[in-house]
């Protein structure tokens, strides 16, 4: 127990970092990834493809080939960050894309008819957007982007490879100092922790917005029908 109180302080520095890089790439990846799926609805060729090329290579290679392509790569062509902004910018670009491709499926599940009436109504783009898709988008894609967020607190783990203090750094470190896979044991429950309370806030919420469903539904019908 005293070994435990005694490496416990640095793990939980190494954890505040891990939750700051959690917390950041949330409020800039969610936003860019709804911009994102709103983008792809524009019929605009090349706009298209390079939204897909985007979402192909984020997707379809390693965040920890990004993270390494970041960091020591392209400071190769005159492009230098350091270890924390080069890991946030990595996660954000790669949870962006995933956010992305959640949203669109989202913004696709909408029938067509609710458009029509918006049209019909001459509500503006922004109107139609604000009032009519994006509450119930965000309704409809609330597990998935939960499901990301987890994923997200267990990823951050790889940013260790960057030589960024975070938790799991910490717990290697000590553990390679003091020979003993404590370190690892404890890091592994304040994993499990924060996952924990991400669980529990995701239900919470998704129990929220099942209350309100009916809500946002009807205020979406009456603005349909009130404004003209």
């Amino acid at each position: 127990m005293s070994y435990i109180l005694e490496i416990l302080p640095s793990l939980l520095d190494g954890a505040k970092v891990t939750i700051e890089i959690f917390f950041i790439v949330i409020i800039l990846s969610i936003p860019l990834g709804a911009v994102l799926a709103f983008l792809m609805q524009i019929k605009f060729k090349p706009l298209e493809w390079l939204l897909t090329l985007y979402v192909w290579v984020m997707r379809g290679t390693p965040l920890l080939l990004q993270l390494i392509f970041l960091y020591y790569v392209l400071p190769n062509i005159g492009i230098v960050m350091d270890r924390l902004p080069a890991a946030i910018v990595a996660f954000t670009l790669n949870y962006a894309a995933y956010f992305a491709e959640i949203f669109r499926g989202g913004i696709a599940a909408i029938p067509k008819g609710q458009y029509e009436a918006a049209k019909v109504l001459k509500l503006s783009p922004f109107q139609t957007i604000f009032y009519v898709i994006l509450p119930q988008v965000f309704k409809i894609v609330l597990p998935s982007v939960f499901n990301e967020t987890i994923n997200l607190v267990k990823d951050s783990s790889l940013v260790y490879v960057l030589g960024v203090g975070d938790l799991l750094l910490a717990s290697k470190t000590a553990a390679n100092r003091d020979a003993s896979l404590a370190p690892m044991f404890i890091a592994g429950a304040l994993y499990l922790l924060m996952i924990g309370v991400v669980t529990i806030i995701s239900r919470q919420t998704e129990k929220k917005f099942d209350y309100y469903s009916c809500y946002l539904g009807c205020r979406n019908r009456w603005y349909l029908f009130e404004v003209r």
